[in-house]
């Protein structure tokens, strides 16, 4: 009797061990317990679905559904220009730096809603990264690049600290002052 009680016991953990592991994989896999992907997460725009026209300044591009073309990417970019310029000292420098910046993102309407929502934290952010920013890096379009890809650093990091997502994949200078 006593070894019938442990064959079974030992079938219960096999099986609740397998239904655990399974568990753990699907969680691993998708980042989210169960899973499924959020709601409230941002998804892809195919390139099939991209709005087009011009958006007002400071709002999110829109119109109607563009053709799919051959080459170029494959996902829609969603583009947002910051109301504001941002004007800043350079790094050990008499001079300062003012920016128009324009962002854009491959992701759906929720990334530029999260970063209206958290526009002031987006620019001190912006603010800080302008602040290390060098008369060499201002100089040349390397170093330009370089600013650009520091500050969809900056813009990430701060929209995943406050909204568990970033998903801006380029910066854009729409004015760029160096006095």
């Amino acid at each position: 009797m006593t070894k019938w009680i442990v064959i079974g016991l030992g079938g219960v953990v096999l099986i609740g061990g397998g239904v655990a592991g399974g568990l753990y994989a699907t969680t691993l896999a998708s980042g989210k317990p169960g899973g499924r992907p959020s709601a409230d997460e941002p998804h892809l725009i195919p390139k099939a679905d991209q709005k087009r026209g011009g958006g007002k300044e400071g709002e999110a591009t829109g119109g109607h559904k563009a053709p799919l073309g051959e080459g170029g990417d494959k996902y829609a970019s969603n583009y947002y220009a910051l109301d504001k310029e941002f004007t800043s000292n350079l790094q050990e420098s008499v001079h300062f730096i003012q920016v128009g910046i324009a962002v854009s993102t491959p992701y759906d309407d929720r990334v530029i809603e999260n970063l209206k929502t958290n526009e002031i934290a987006v620019r001190s952010s912006i603010l800080l990264a302008l602040g290390d920013t060098t008369e060499d890096e201002v100089f040349t379009g390397d170093g330009k690049k370089r600013l650009q890809a520091r500050l969809v650093k900056a813009i990430n990091e701060t929209l995943k600290q406050k909204e568990g997502f970033g998903g801006i994949s380029n910066v854009y200078f729409t004015n760029f002052v160096v006095q």
